[in-house]
C-alpha cells in the first residue's frame, strides 16, 4: 500500500484534520501531510497543523474578489508540494482546481449526497435541512470533487438513522462520528489502488 502525500484545506475548527492526524500518528492512515492550507487566518484548525509541524499556508478568502483568483492562489500553495490528493477538511469555499489536480480532490459532506448539498449547505445548515425534511436517515458522503459544490463521483457513504428526538446538534455529532470513519476508509482505499 502506497503512503499518499496529501494537502489538506481547512476553513474552521479543523476537527476533520485532527481526526486524520490522530489516525496517522497511530499508524492507521497511509498518508503524510505535505501542507495545510487555511482559507482564514482565524481558523482554529491552524493550531493542529502547527502542533504536527506541517507546513501551513493561509490563503485568506476575504482578500480575493473572485473564486477564480482565490483558486489560483490555492493551487499556487498546493502544487509545489507534489501531492497525490487534496483533502477538503471542513473547507467551505469553491476550489476551481487546475487540470493537474482533476480527479485528485476529495471532499466529505455531512449528508447523503445528492441530497442536502450545494452552495451554502455546510455545518448546522445541513442538519437543520435534514430534520426539516422529515428524512428517516442521514449520514456522510466522501466524493471526488469537481467544480460544483458537493458534486462529483461518490467514493463511499455511511448511513445513520435520524432519531425522533434529534436536534441539529445531536444529529451533527452522530454524523461526525461516521465522518471520522468514512474519510480514512476512502483514503485507505485510494492508497491501496495507487
Amino acid at each position: 500500500m502506497k503512503t499518499l502525500r496529501l494537502a489538506a484545506l481547512i476553513s474552521g475548527t479543523g476537527r476533520t484534520l485532527k481526526n486524520l492526524l490522530d489516525l496517522k500518528a497511530k499508524g492507521g492512515l497511509p498518508a503524510e501531510f505535505a501542507v495545510v492550507v487555511s482559507s482564514s487566518p482565524k481558523a482554529a484548525g491552524i493550531s493542529f497543523a502547527r502542533e504536527a509541524r506541517i507546513p501551513l499556508v493561509v490563503v485568506n478568502r476575504a482578500k480575493f474578489a473572485s473564486d477564480q483568483d482565490f483558486s489560483r492562489a490555492l493551487a499556487a500553495a498546493i502544487l509545489p508540494h507534489h501531492v497525490d490528493f487534496v483533502v477538503l477538511a471542513g473547507f467551505v469555499h469553491l476550489f476551481l482546481f487546475p487540470r493537474e489536480l482533476e480527479g485528485r480532490v476529495l471532499n466529505i459532506h455531512p449528508a447523503l449526497l445528492p441530497e442536502f448539498g450545494g452552495r451554502g449547505f455546510y455545518g448546522r445548515r445541513v442538519h437543520e435541512a435534514v430534520l426539516r425534511s422529515g428524512a428517516k436517515e442521514s449520514g456522510c458522503t466522501v466524493h471526488i470533487a469537481d467544480h460544483q459544490y458537493d458534486h462529483g463521483p461518490i467514493l463511499l457513504q455511511r448511513r445513520i438513522p435520524v432519531l425522533s428526538d434529534d436536534t441539529p446538534e445531536s444529529l451533527a455529532e452522530r454524523v461526525f462520528q461516521e465522518e471520522c470513519r468514512a474519510y480514512p476508509n476512502a483514503i485507505r482505499k485510494l492508497a491501496e489502488e495507487s
